[in-house]
């Protein structure tokens, strides 16, 4: 989420409330959402290898069927013993644009499933909503738990994912940890860390997003990390995240990590810190098949500098 579209929210606040409730609810989803089907980089170059999924299911809020589109890339070997990972992206892009990132996490252990929300990519469309999208979490869950019974799952969620994964992880029971990166307490928190908190819009947020009041309420393992350098969603929220968890947890604040970064960056502290509280350990490569990985060209390395870039949630 931009600073300037938050910041026109609270210009124009006193205007939508005159204009009506549905017209500011509305303007809420658009601002933190941002849905769209774009993409960041080349699309068919980063999802490369990622197997296309499809979800079906009805919607028990309008009783209409419901489609989501979502990546899957499995580990190499895969076993029984493979741990798997629901993976919630933030704001503005849709999932491909968040294929580093779960590229990522593959090469820290993990087989993936990474979904669009209705109203982005090939989803459903529609104007999404925290209750739409609590629900879309839920379903992904739910498949993903049918098909891989068997093996650890665990919540990931990125910015304003790890809000909609913390909601998912205080309802469900069969989850065996979960990670949030550069993830807030709530929407109001957000808005109230800017220069311009001061303005009185706690009573209109029709979508609070209090992953604070929720947190208390997961009952697996939590890993909290943050980029130090993160100036949209601020590291002092990651840590009240953090401090409000009841169970078993651990913070990591990546010096030099920035709200898109810190993934990259933290590379080794994210190893170290899954090992300790999850004992996920990332697969060791031989150096045979470490002189045989793929290196990304300077010229794709340098793209991905412009979204490190990015403002979203």
């Amino acid at each position: 989420m931009k600073r300037w579209s938050l910041l026109a929210s609270a210009i124009t606040l006193t205007a939508l409330i005159a204009s009506g409730c549905s017209t500011l609810d509305e303007r809420q989803r658009e601002w933190i959402f941002q849905p769209s089907d774009r993409s960041w980089g080349n699309t068919a170059d980063q999802t490369a290898g990622m197997e296309q999924v499809w979800i079906d299911f009805r919607s028990s809020l309008t009783g209409e069927p419901a489609r989501l589109h979502g990546l899957w890339l499995g580990a190499k070997p895969e076993s029984p013993d493979t741990p798997v990972l629901l993976y919630l992206h933030g704001a503005r892009y849709n999932v491909s644009g968040s294929a580093p990132r779960i590229r990522r996490m593959n090469e820290l252990g993990f087989s993936v499933l990474a979904i669009d929300y209705r109203g982005f990519g090939k989803s459903t469309k529609g104007l999404p909503s925290e209750t739409t999208a609590r629900e879309d979490a839920r379903a992904a869950w739910t498949w993903l738990a049918a098909r891989h019974p068997q093996q650890r799952r665990y919540i990931f969620g990125h910015s304003l994912g790890g809000a909609i994964g913390i909601d998912l992880a205080a309802s469900v029971k069969d989850e065996s940890g979960v990670i949030v990166e550069g993830t807030f307490t709530s929407i109001s928190d957000v808005v109230s860390s800017f220069k311009w908190g001061w303005l009185p819009f706690q009573p209109f947020i029709t979508q609070p997003f209090d992953a604070l009041a929720k947190v208390k309420d997961i009952g697996a393992p939590l890993l909290v990390v943050h980029g130090a350098l993160d100036n949209l969603i601020r590291p002092e929220l990651g840590r009240k995240l953090y401090d409000a968890a009841a169970g078993p947890k651990k913070f990591v604040l990546v010096q030099g990590g920035s709200h898109h970064s810190t993934n990259t960056v933290g590379g080794t502290e994210y190893r170290e810190a899954l090992e300790q509280l999850f004992s996920v350990r990332a697969p060791d490569l031989s150096s045979a098949e470490q002189q045989a990985a793929p290196v990304a060209p300077p010229a794709r390395a340098a793209a991905m500098r412009p979204y490190d870039g990015g403002r979203q949630l």
